[in-house]
């Protein structure tokens, strides 16, 4: 049985103990009906998950659709595409230049201008970190201004606490906003509610404790972490410094060199430093910056 199918039935077991006696509303039902069916199943799940039951359904056939890495057995350009980057991560996170390397196991992932799919390219990371046999990720959306991961997720984000709850002293445990998924080896943490303080816990020493928490209590654990995009918000860099590996996102004939520019002098030279090519239309073999990551080229649909 593939990963998918394994993920697909632990779901199908979860929603029959729930059984059929959950009610709508007349607005809920016309609302559910342009949803597919497997997003409609996942949003039930996802809605009465809670703090107590502690995971979270992902509509994993639907991400598949979409363009996202696959955890099934069939072959997908994009798993290949991902494939060449996890094994640069890993190698920085475990091999020889992790001796070196403060936080090699957290990595940042970031754009320089909104839009440019960091977002895409976070989840994709860690989906194809989670078909490692002897791995685990943890997928933590930091992007509190604008958090598009548990909505790309099927993930109700107003209904679970994250990460602006535990940054605002509400959540003690980091356990408590830290959710099982029904895809084996990954971890969530979602953004939690907003806040008129968001940026500046951003950049807080509780933020940087929890970081540094990711990296010692976790140390056999990839945590990668969404984050707002470099230019146009300062506290940016001080999240994205808190890794020890950055990925820099860009768009093919969007991403503007000088920005890019201008967002790498923000990371500390001491950091591991990749692109991911996003939205490419043609293949090249060019390197990418830094310590050097292949550039990938992934589309998001």
């Amino acid at each position: 049985m593939s990963t998918i199918e394994k993920a697909l039935a632990k779901q199908k077991q979860a929603e029959e103990k729930k059984g059929t006696a959950s009610a709508a509303t007349v607005n809920d039902v016309e609302q559910e009906k342009s949803i597919p069916a497997e997003a409609e199943a996942s949003r039930e799940n996802n809605s009465n998950s809670g703090i107590a039951n502690k995971t979270l359904y992902f509509p994993l056939e639907q991400l598949d659709q979409k363009g996202y890495v696959s955890l099934s057995s069939k072959r997908k350009l994009i798993n290949e595409e991902l494939r060449a980057i996890k094994r640069k991560v890993l190698q920085n996170a475990f091999g020889g230049l992790s001796k070196t390397l403060a936080g090699a196991n957290l990595v940042t992932v970031t754009s320089t201008r909104p839009g440019e799919g960091k977002s895409f390219s976070a989840i994709n990371l860690a989906l194809s970190i989670a078909l490692e046999q002897d791995k685990t990720v943890l997928l933590v959306d930091a992007d509190v201004l604008k958090p598009s991961l548990s909505k790309k997720l099927g993930v109700q984000h107003d209904t679970e606490a994250g990460l602006m709850e535990f940054l605002l002293d509400e959540v003690t445990d980091v356990t408590d906003i830290m959710y099982n998924t029904n895809v084996e080896n990954l971890r969530f943490i979602p953004a939690g509610r907003p806040s008129h303080l968001s940026t500046e816990l951003l950049a807080s020493e509780k933020m940087a404790m929890l970081a540094k928490e990711f990296v010692t209590r976790y140390p056999d654990r990839i945590v990668v972490m969404d984050a707002p995009p470099l230019l146009g918000i300062n506290e940016t860099a001080v999240l994205a410094n808190l890794a020890g590996q950055v990925l820099v996102v860009v768009e093919e004939e969007h991403t503007h060199l000088s920005e890019l520019k201008q967002a790498v002098e923000q990371i500390d030279e001491d950091k591991a430093v990749g692109f991911i090519m996003n939205k490419a239309k043609k293949q090249s073999s060019t390197t990418g910056y830094g310590y050097g990551y292949a550039y990938a080229y992934a589309s998001e649909k």
